[in-house]
């Protein structure tokens, strides 16, 4: 074998752990889930090796199907939103700090220090009948009687901006940390305000750090399935918890492999779409 052929090889052969432990703990199960959405399931949950089309019929063609996926892109925006408007002053302000910049990124992400599902149930003891809010609003004197605040689309909401907002504040702080300061200074010094400073300058190179924020908020907003089931009522299911209801509970993983791959396409599509406009490259320096 020649130099160049083995220094060809050399690359690939580095790769080979990394590409084995892709493929088997990823393209081999997602390979299982797309033949599972084939098969059929019997009344006793056994499933039946098959080429069917039912699955996929049902799940498209089902107006159930398409308005809980309707609802969770719904919550899933506006959750996004609520992040971006929250986070982007956050991330600002710590990339704007002097000194105790370390100290803010640490009590950012001291909450994945938790478990999400008990951070998620925190909200129980804060917002039920007699939680913390509502104990402090009737010792107040503002409410005569504990309200009801909890398993509602609001508290869905909540509960996910509260789990998505640090992932929104890193993404932004990695764009705003990339900008060099001085290009504010030269606009102020040019006649431009601070507030059009930030307008013209700052906030259109911090875009691709808000976009992958967005996009990260977004995907993982829309995937949940533990934030609705603990937070929210019968109405307030989302796309993931259809999924959960159909293998766990049916246990009809046909079904359940259709639905999942249903949503997988439409959240992949929408990463496809950032990719194609803003690439990846943002999304990995803040997932880093």
């Amino acid at each position: 074998m020649s130099v160049e052929a083995r220094e060809a090889r050399q690359p690939w052969i580095l790769l080979t752990p990394a590409l084995t432990a892709v493929t088997l703990l990823l393209f081999v199960p997602l390979l299982f889930i797309v033949v599972y959405s084939f098969w059929l399931s019997s009344a006793t949950g056994a499933d039946i090796p098959a080429f069917s089309m039912q699955n996929w019929q049902e799940a498209l063609t089902d107006a159930f199907y398409r308005d809980i996926l309707l609802n969770t892109l719904k919550i899933a925006a506006i959750t996004t939103i609520v992040c971006a408007l929250m986070g982007y002053p956050a991330a600002y302000f710590i990339a704007r700090s002097k000194g105790n910049k370390a100290l803010l990124l640490l009590l950012l992400i001291l909450p994945f220090w938790i478990s999400y599902i008990i951070r998620t149930m925190s909200w129980i003891n804060i917002l039920g009948t007699s939680g913390a809010l509502n104990t402090l609003l009737v010792g107040a004197g503002i409410l005569s009687e504990p309200v009801q605040m909890l398993y509602n689309e609001t508290t869905v909401i909540l509960g996910l901006v509260h789990f998505l907002l640090p992932f929104m504040v890193l993404n932004v702080f990695v764009s705003l940390e990339g900008i060099d300061t001085n290009l504010e200074d030269a606009a102020t010094s040019l006649g431009a305000t601070r507030w059009q400073a930030f307008l013209q300058v700052t906030l259109p190179l911090s875009l691709p750090g808000l976009a992958a924020g967005s996009l990260l908020c977004f995907v993982l907003g829309a995937g949940t399935y533990i934030t609705p089931m603990v937070l929210g009522g019968p109405r307030d299911a989302m796309f993931a918890n259809l999924v959960y209801e159909a293998i766990i509970t049916q246990l009809n993983w046909p079904l359940g492999s259709a639905l999942s791959l249903m949503l997988l396409i439409v959240l992949g599509a929408l990463v496809l779409i950032y990719n194609r406009y803003l690439g990846m490259a943002q999304l990995m320096k803040g997932l880093g």
